[in-house]
């Protein structure tokens, strides 16, 4: 069979992007963000196990202003993970699967992702 024969499937420069397909990779791009951060993670409790010297090599490096930049991508990435999922959830259970709906729903995440960032972060400096 020739190759020519065959239809051409559409693809990326066919189609618009759509609100839901921007949040759906968005969703898998915190996922690899979270991953990232888990690896820090596990950094920061191999320090605090630790000598005190190398806890205070990390908390340098973390405290600094492109660590506090990281942890507060990383907050968000972990809030609209956390929000987009209870959607897809919601999705599962058989609600706002129509069009509007969907749409709204993803802006929805992106609000509740960002203020529960900002929530966090305000009562994170308020318990210091």
């Amino acid at each position: 069979m020739a190759s020519a024969e065959r239809p051409l499937s559409p693809h990326l420069q066919v189609y618009r992007p759509q609100w839901t397909s921007i949040l759906s990779i968005s969703h898998r791009a915190t996922g690899v963000a979270l991953s990232a951060g888990a690896v820090v993670l596990v950094w920061w409790l191999a320090a605090a196990a630790g000598s005190a010297e190398y806890y205070e090599s990390f908390r340098g490096i973390a405290g600094s202003v492109i660590g506090q930049l990281a942890l507060f991508v990383w907050t968000f990435c972990l809030m609209y993970h956390l929000c987009n999922g209870l959607r897809h959830l919601m999705w599962d259970s058989g609600r706002w699967l129509e069009l509007e709906q969907a749409r709204k729903a993803g802006q929805h995440v992106v609000i509740s992702a960002a203020v529960l960032t900002v929530v966090c972060w305000i009562a994170g400096y308020a318990s210091m």
